[in-house]
């Protein structure tokens, strides 16, 4: 596909075993898959006694394989394994030299859902933590390293869009406020993936979030210049706030309020907006009529 949005070039490729794949990465010369290593039983499922999300079983003795399918399709399939993980999102890919480094979201196993329980009665400690992990993958030794790099619970990793497919030098995410294990998502963190760094904005304890949407500022030629937009319901009030950060600095404009910091701007919606999983920003007034 251009950057017109045309597709210009189509290939398949057959994936042996269950693939359960939620997203990938992409690359100037590849696509990045991540096979976690899950089964499924669709009995329970089709038999409406479980969730299909209830249905999957994580293999802890079986690696992780990573699908590095050319785009040039003349060029052949690799397969790299890495430690079994189980990954929702990637924040980004690109090609470095011999090897190509993956920044993803990984759990150590699947984080189960039981659908007999709401939101209130999930046992956070017993939920392993989503944290992210830098993937190393070399092309002439067929191996894949990885190394942590954020500790937090964090999920929802979001770029600069013009950065996607090369070096990166931030990532945002939503990410819990305390910093070691499960718990729900109350914070934004960024982080410089290379030098360790963060900067970290939290809406706790009555402030629970989303996807942070990163929107550059027109012109800028700085990766973090722009906002970073993210909905987070006010459990006080028991409606949905629209927060605005500065991505060069969350704390920038902000002052001191109760545990933590207020953005740059917060605007109060009448009413509660129903948690979803992505965001998207566009600069046209979209018109919708009933």
């Amino acid at each position: 596909m251009n950057q017109a949005g045309k597709v210009v070039q189509q290939h398949d490729h057959k994936i042996p075993g269950f693939a359960f794949i939620h997203d990938f990465a992409i690359t100037p010369n590849y696509c990045l898959f991540f096979q976690n290593p899950v089964s499924f039983n669709p009995l329970p499922y089709v038999l409406g006694f479980r969730g299909a999300a209830e249905c999957i079983k994580f293999h802890r003795r079986s690696p992780t394989k990573i699908w590095l399918i050319p785009r040039d399709p003349s060029q052949e399939v690799q397969v790299l394994e890495t430690d079994p993980c189980f990954v929702f999102h990637h924040a980004n890919a690109f090609e470095q030299g011999d090897e190509l480094i993956v920044d993803s979201v990984c759990y150590e196993t699947f984080p189960g859902i039981d659908h007999n329980l709401n939101y209130q009665e999930i046992d956070f400690d017993a939920r392993p933590p989503a944290q992210l992990w830098r993937f190393q993958l070399n092309l002439k030794t067929k191996t894949a390293q990885r190394d942590l790099l954020v500790e937090r619970s964090c999920e929802f990793p979001f770029i600069h869009p013009d950065r996607i497919g090369k070096p990166h030098q931030c990532i945002f995410l939503a990410a819990a406020h305390q910093p070691q294990g499960d718990a729900p998502q109350q914070a934004i963190i960024k982080v410089d993936p290379e030098y360790g760094e963060q900067e970290f904005w939290s809406a706790a304890p009555k402030g629970f979030l989303g996807e942070p949407v990163f929107v550059p500022r027109p012109g800028s030629t700085q990766e973090d210049d722009g906002w970073v937009l993210t909905l987070v319901y006010d459990a006080d009030h028991n409606r949905t706030d629209v927060v605005i950060l500065d991505g060069t600095s969350l704390e920038k404009g902000a002052i001191a309020f109760g545990t933590g910091l207020c953005p740059i701007a917060r605007l109060h919606l009448k009413h509660h907006i129903p948690y979803g999983l992505h965001g998207s920003f566009t600069n046209e007034r979209m018109k919708y009529e009933e």
